[in-house]
């Protein structure tokens, strides 16, 4: 039965954020599972992992807005279904769901998509764009928060014969270990970085941008050495600005004034993100949004390390506070400040502890095989195979 499963996933470019990953590992997923696996992107720096022999890439400019390019890019979906004979299209973003709502009505195949974020809207042209990632057969919800999100700005158009469920992101639980991490990679880090050993390491990742809360944890830092006369510490903060030099320019300014400079290390790229996370001591989401799901949040706790985040979005529902992880109050600095200071005088056994919850936790809840297996179930059930 599984043959006849032919899956396109879309998604506009293949990079390393949640819904990329979540998309490759579907893809190799399903081709372990006797299912023909295509994915349609513009491109990206995960496509050179991709195993052609078991996944299908088509490159086309799913990334524009432009609606010239929706257009085509809808004729060519269309004209790609038919001669792929693909049963599922599945959509990962807004844009390219556009070109495959139309191409799916206009070829009568089953339509997917996973909202993978709350799609902001400052009026109603923002929210009929938005309104395409629940014009499937199929709505996927990345956490309970996006469920409710979903229910609360957009049930006029969730009808009876519309499923919205949640499924859980997952990430890699093999690659997000301890034992993936040898000497060698621990100390060129340490050096690269020139990170003395008996410092206690603060990490702090994510895209550099506003919403992520880089501001708001280098006030913290602050208050940290000027409130609770701690200077022992090294923040790593990990993450490209992507463009937004100004910003980045500001965090700068920011480290300058508060006499940072030897506690906090800006860096911008690194493949191997366990490495950096098991150099750490405590990881911090310091979003002053919600996280749609909060993949740090995950990725930390799958690596045995205590992580502190806002409270709300998906943090609340990946960490459970107090055991695997601590929710500080949202976009307080010193609430986040507190929880560092409490965090850094624990004893190792301690935080050895929380972090061994923390992996327990992923591992119960948020394993990719679960995510794939989970989707791929519901892929069958739409089919009714």
């Amino acid at each position: 039965m599984s043959s006849k499963i032919k899956v396109l996933q879309v998604i506009p470019k293949l990079g390393y954020g949640g819904a990329e990953t979540g998309c490759y590992d579907l893809a190799h997923f399903l081709s372990e599972k006797d299912c023909k696996s295509y994915i349609v992107t513009s491109g990206g720096p995960l496509l050179k992992f991709i195993k052609r022999n078991k996944v299908k890439v088509i490159r086309l400019p799913v990334q524009s807005k432009n609606p010239i390019l929706i257009f085509i890019n809808t004729i060519l979906i269309s004209l790609i279904i038919l001669f792929l004979k693909i049963n599922i299209v599945h959509a990962r973003s807004r844009a390219p769901a556009w070109s495959c709502f139309f191409s799916c009505f206009l070829t009568g195949r089953k339509f997917v998509t996973t909202f993978h974020g709350t799609y902001n809207f400052s009026n109603s042209v923002k929210k009929f764009y938005n309104s395409v990632m629940v014009r499937s057969d199929l709505v996927i919800a990345g956490s309970n928060f996006i469920f409710d999100h979903i229910n609360k700005n957009y049930s006029k158009l969730l009808k009876k014969d519309k499923r919205v469920l949640v499924i859980f992101r997952g990430i890699n639980t093999e690659y997000f270990s301890n034992s993936t991490v040898t000497n060698e990679k621990i100390n060129k880090l340490n050096i690269d970085l020139n990170l003395k050993t008996e410092t206690f390491k603060i990490l702090l990742p994510g895209r550099l941008t506003k919403w992520k809360g880089q501001e708001m944890f280098l006030e913290s830092l602050n208050l940290l050495k000027t409130k609770y006369a701690k200077d022992n510490f090294q923040a790593i903060v990990l993450g490209s600005h992507q463009g937004r030099k100004v910003y980045f320019k500001k965090l700068v300014s920011m480290v300058e004034k508060y006499q940072l400079k030897k506690n906090v290390v800006f860096l911008s790229h690194f493949r191997e993100l366990p490495v950096v996370y098991y150099i750490s001591d405590v990881i911090v989401s310091s979003s002053i949004e919600p996280e749609a799901f909060g993949r740090v949040a995950v990725e930390a706790q799958s690596m045995q390390k205590p992580i502190i985040a806002s409270n709300f979005g998906g943090s609340r529902e990946t960490i459970v506070d107090g055991k695997t992880g601590f929710l500080f109050k949202n976009r307080n600095s010193e609430s986040l400040a507190e929880y560092l200071n409490n965090v850094l005088e624990m004893d190792k056994d301690k935080l050895q502890s929380i972090g061994n919850e923390g992996r327990k936790n992923v591992l119960h809840k948020f394993d990719v095989e679960k995510m794939c297996q989970s989707t791929f179930t519901e892929y069958k059930k739409l089919l009714k195979v």
